[in-house]
């Protein structure tokens, strides 16, 4: 049985048509391995989200979705926020290499919340709460003011 199925490989071998494709398939294999040595596919994904990153854009996202939930909080009523960023984004890469480990976002130096309700002790205290608890960063870094009308 066993000399039966080495006889149908061996035949199978014989046939030009089976030599002529695994020929093919190996020199297809040969040259997509040269040309994965001068190409990298996977960095034209992650050169887009590189470019897509900016410090403006996330600070100004940072910004709406606060403006978004202050205004919400019972007294604060219209709200402005700026916010200032320490520096951009860092990327930190493996030695000598492209492949990137981790990516470390700005540090937020300070918030100013301008509201309408900004001169209520309460509503201050909500804010500045709310704020550092959401940023995870210290009330020094917290200014809230009334918004003038």
């Amino acid at each position: 049985m066993e000399e039966s199925k080495k006889n149908k490989v061996k035949k199978m071998f014989d046939s030009d048509k089976i030599r002529r494709i695994i020929i093919i398939a190996g020199i297809v294999g040969i040259a997509l391995i040269f040309l994965s040595s001068y190409i990298d596919f996977g960095s034209f994904a992650n050169q887009k989200e590189e470019e897509e990153f900016s410090v403006t854009t996330y600070s100004t996202e940072i910004q709406s979705d606060l403006q978004s939930v202050i205004s919400k909080i019972d007294g604060a009523g219209q709200t402005q926020v700026l916010l200032t960023m320490e520096n951009s984004v860092e990327y930190v890469y493996l030695d000598n290499s492209t492949t990137k480990t981790k990516e470390i976002e700005p540090v937020i130096r300070g918030v100013l919340v301008v509201c309408e309700g900004g001169d209520d002790p309460v509503v201050i205290e909500r804010v500045t709460e709310a704020v550092t608890k959401a940023l995870d960063i210290s009330t020094a870094k917290v200014c809230i003011t009334k918004l003038s009308e």
